[in-house]
């Protein structure tokens, strides 16, 4: 965890659009996983909320024009709050599976979590539905229905604005094949961050995940 960051909109301006979205998408699942993780507190919360509000606002102009100096000061400040976010309160099954799958098949980081995270939101509402129902209200979206409905409107959103940046909707263009998914799954249940995932896992449902997300 760092001393100190230095945040620079301008070496946004140089980035290409592909990566702009790879990290965008990893800042959203920060603000997302900080949100609902066990260790989550009333600070991470305000700057899991700031953040995914800012990301939702502005990453898509950024990565329409990169020299949108607005939008990438903007970005500059909710990855800074995303992270802060999540260096506290830490993360969930999202990063969980996703490092593995990185580690393996060499695939951007934030392309993974795109991919899994609406599939992880749907999993963990079984138990903090209520959590998702307040990401969902900071992006704008409707929050009428009950928690599960928004949850699930909430997921929806996610992979929309992941298909608008360019993200793949599955793992297979990732690089992931059914044969990998139990050594995964392994790797997946022995990261940290499942740790403070808020529903407890079991083997079969992570890979029944994966699964689902190839």
């Amino acid at each position: 965890m760092p001393d100190l960051s230095v945040s620079d909109p301008e070496l946004l301006t140089t980035v290409p659009a592909e990566v702009t979205a790879q990290v965008g998408m990893d800042v959203l699942t920060h603000c997302v996983e900080a949100y609902v993780s066990l260790a989550h507190g009333r600070m991470t919360d305000s700057l899991a909320l700031e953040s995914i509000s800012g990301v939702w606002t502005h990453l898509e102009r950024l990565v329409d024009d990169p020299l949108d100096k607005i939008a990438a000061e903007e970005m500059s400040l909710a990855s800074l709050r995303a992270g802060m976010a999540f260096t506290n309160a830490i993360l969930g099954a999202t990063h969980a599976m996703s490092h593995p799958v990185g580690g393996h098949c060499d695939a951007p980081h934030g392309a993974i979590n795109a991919v899994l995270l609406p599939h992880v939101i749907r999993y963990n509402a079984e138990v903090c539905a209520d959590g998702f129902v307040d990401l969902a209200g900071a992006i704008g979206l409707s929050t009428d229905g009950n928690a599960r409905m928004v949850a699930d409107r909430l997921a929806d959103a996610v992979a929309g604005l992941g298909a608008r940046v360019g993200m793949p909707e599955s793992l297979e263009p990732l690089g992931v094949r059914v044969g990998d998914l139990d050594r995964l799954t392994t790797h997946a249940l022995a990261d940290s961050c499942m740790t403070t995932n808020p529903r407890r896992p079991q083997a079969a449902g992570i890979r029944d995940l994966y699964a689902a997300a190839l």
